[in-house]
């Protein structure tokens, strides 16, 4: 039981039937949920003028205004709560209109108040992370920065960094897992430095043939070979007086390395074809998803090279790592491209903001960037839920096959359980999940007898039924 103390929600109860108001106000304590009491929608209304609540338990039928009444008043006039409808009725219609009038929630009497409590939990935190992302969003639009979403402590930390590097003309090299964001990095520094007026110019090492490469960078002299009509000046001579940004330069082939080693160390290029050397003034900031150190005592990246760049070191945690930013990096891509499309979604609710914040994201800010954009496609409502979000579920499906065959390649012989489990929890989660569900299935739903089956307690079972949305 918990410490009666440690009071971590406040939810306000209206329902006509005393009994159900006074039990709750006695057991929800326990579980560190203050209830405040109405028996009715217009005495609520009143205590909402004076009390702050997290959340509102409202009972469908009641004298004078109903349940459905109170939430088009909470939804129109009211604050912005989150609310779970309860019925002794159970009909799906009434459902129904609860949830487009605004319910968060919905729950049938008689209900079992561990599950009550579970609900309220997921509304409120729901709630929290949605009202959080706002903020978060508001004041990076505020502060006209709305490409560096992350209020979490890692991001706060590298943006520091940034502030304290950009004003220097040192080399920069961002490491970090694709997908996490090294080029907003890059623009940052480059936005804030003595250098902001003059060009930004990226270039993808990693996708440009080696051959071209070269001239690429450094450009070349008419005639200089077959082909070569007219004078090309290169990236370096373009990113004059602002910075050059070399992303993916683990992929950069050896022979380059050399060359780009010599240009960091003279500042001076010289055209393909041509004879004299031209001074450069250009900032370096070089990024990669390789991990260089490995690299250079294999023999792939030179020494000497890696030493010159990573004069700054900067890495970008993935999403994985900061999923306190999940929430407000969702809903600024939501308000984005809703805003693009022309459509009127300005929002996520709080059920999807908790599904978004528990997904590890393997692809990182570009994955979950994807995943909002095609979900504001297909969405009809002006709010984004968690049914809009199809992703985990094809996450689960690839590692459930993945399962299947061995992990690695045909071979079921080839997968070690604990590796695979380790490197990949969603499958571990899917597996309690029909675990759960087939135990639920032979017990036709009797929650009692499927607990003592699977050898945890009631509460748990209910936890993980919601977590699993098999209620």
């Amino acid at each position: 039981m918990k410490d009666e103390t440690e009071i971590l929600y406040r939810v306000l109860v209206i329902d006509d039937e005393r009994n159900l108001r006074e039990s709750l106000a006695r057991y929800l304590p326990t579980e560190g949920i203050s209830a405040l009491l109405s028996e009715s929608g217009e005495q609520a209304r009143e205590l909402l003028e004076t009390e702050r609540v997290d959340a509102v338990v409202v009972d469908l039928k009641m004298k004078g205004m109903s349940g459905l009444d109170f939430l088009s008043w909470l939804k129109d006039a009211g604050p912005a709560l989150p609310a779970i409808m309860i019925s002794a009725h159970g009909e799906v219609p009434d459902a129904v209109e609860a949830m487009k009038r605004g319910a968060s929630d919905y729950l049938v009497k008689p209900f079992d108040p561990d599950e009550l409590v579970v609900r309220i939990r997921k509304v409120v935190d729901g709630a929290r992370l949605m009202a959080n992302a706002r903020a978060t969003v508001g004041a990076a639009k505020a502060g006209q920065d709305s490409s560096w979403i992350g209020s979490g402590t890692v991001m706060t930390e590298l943006r520091r960094l940034i502030d304290r590097v950009a004003p220097t003309n040192s080399t920069v090299l961002v490491t970090g897992e694709s997908g996490t964001g090294k080029e907003v990095v890059a623009r940052r520094i480059h936005s804030s430095s003595k250098r902001a007026d003059g060009p930004f110019v990226p270039i993808n090492l990693g996708g440009i043939p080696e051959n071209l490469l070269e001239s690429e960078l450094f450009g070349y002299e008419r005639g200089a070979f077959t082909g070569a009509e007219t004078k090309k000046t290169g990236l370096f001579e373009l990113a004059g007086g602002g910075t050059l940004f070399l992303d993916e330069v683990g992929d950069m082939p050896l022979a380059l390395q050399v060359k780009l080693l010599r240009v960091i160390q003279d500042r001076r290029i010289m055209r393909l074809g041509g004879t004299r050397q031209i001074p450069i003034d250009v900032r370096i900031v070089a990024a990669t998803n390789r991990d260089l150190e490995n690299a250079v005592r294999a023999g792939t990246f030179r020494e000497d090279l890696f030493y010159r760049l990573n004069v700054i070191r900067m890495r970008i945690p993935p999403l994985r790592e900061r999923p306190e930013d999940i929430p407000a990096l969702a809903l600024f891509f939501t308000q984005r491209y809703a805003g693009e499309m022309g459509k009127s979604i300005q929002d996520l609710d709080g059920e999807a903001m908790r599904v978004l914040a528990e997904y590890p994201f393997p692809g990182n800010v570009r994955e979950l960037e994807n995943a909002v954009e095609r979900a504001v496609i297909l969405c009809d409502d002006e709010t984004l839920g968690k049914r809009d979000f199809s992703f985990a579920g094809a996450y689960m499906n690839e590692f459930a096959v993945s399962a299947s065959k061995g992990g690695r390649g045909d071979n079921p012989q080839s997968l070690d359980p604990d590796d695979f489990f380790a490197s990949n929890p969603l499958a571990l989660n899917e597996l309690e999940r029909l675990a759960i569900k087939a135990a639920l299935v032979r017990h036709e739903g009797h929650r009692e007898k499927t607990a003592a089956e699977l050898g945890i307690t009631r509460r748990t079972l209910l936890n993980k039924m919601n977590e699993f949305d098999l209620s």
